[in-house]
């Protein structure tokens, strides 16, 4: 319980993107499954994708509507349409909300959070905000556009990152892909599908080390951040 009063400064801010079809509400239920003390060391701010949603919802019967979608996609998921405006939303989001410490993202949302760190460094996205420092991705995947792809993980990415897969989730390949292209990414393996998990024991452990790590580096930044204002200017 040291963790009172003056040893943290603010809260690591973060940004959530929920799953293709569904909305912010329900990415703020699907979150408050993990416990208190994990919920309540984290800024969490919920935003709605820019498009309503444009076919069935597989949430439908179980959290109610508005639904919406980051952007749309072919069959084989290679092409995308309202990307760029889909990018363009969430900086224009960024700006009016922020600044935020990094993304947390599920599904639809996780594919997005875990390609924007490169794209950002690539300057194709993102242009105008703080760079992402932080990812945590639920059942993400890479893009499959072959130029975003590209652009996304062509380097190693530095950004501290930790990845939810789940071992019945369809998209588990692609998750383990994604993991590939951060440098030093922190994983959770848990037993259930193509969902937001609750937390064991172990991966409460290691929730909980993360979060000790951005807090620290958030800390670090921020005093670093008004030493400089501080200094005299000649």
């Amino acid at each position: 319980m040291g963790s009172e009063g003056k040893s943290i400064v603010r809260k690591p801010r973060f940004l959530c993107l929920h799953g293709f079809r569904t909305s912010a509400e329900i990415m703020k239920i699907q979150l408050h499954k993990w416990p208190k003390s994990v919920i309540d060391r984290l800024d969490l701010v919920f935003l709605d994708a820019p498009f309503p949603c444009q076919g069935k919802s597989d949430v439908e019967g179980i959290f109610d509507p508005p639904y919406y979608e980051w952007f749309q996609f072919n069959k084989e998921f290679t092409e995308y349409t309202n990307f760029e405006k889909c990018l363009e939303y969430l900086e224009d989001r960024m700006i009016k909300l922020g600044p935020f410490d990094g993304l947390i993202g599920f599904s639809q949302g996780a594919i997005l959070s875990g390609g924007l760190p490169g794209l950002q460094a690539k300057g194709i996205a993102l242009q105008k905000v703080p760079k992402i420092k932080f990812v945590i991705i639920i059942g993400g995947a890479k893009l499959k556009s072959a130029k975003l792809a590209e652009n996304a993980y062509s380097s190693s990415l530095e950004t501290l990152s930790l990845h939810f897969l789940g071992e019945t989730d369809f998209l588990k390949p692609y998750g383990t892909q994604l993991i590939e292209s951060y440098k030093n990414p922190v994983v959770v393996h848990h037993p259930k599908g193509h969902t937001v998990p609750r937390l064991d024991d172990k991966s409460l452990e290691i929730v909980t080390a993360f979060i000790d790590t951005i807090e620290h580096l958030v800390m670090e930044e921020d005093k670093n951040g008004e030493e400089s204002n501080n200094k005299p200017t000649k």
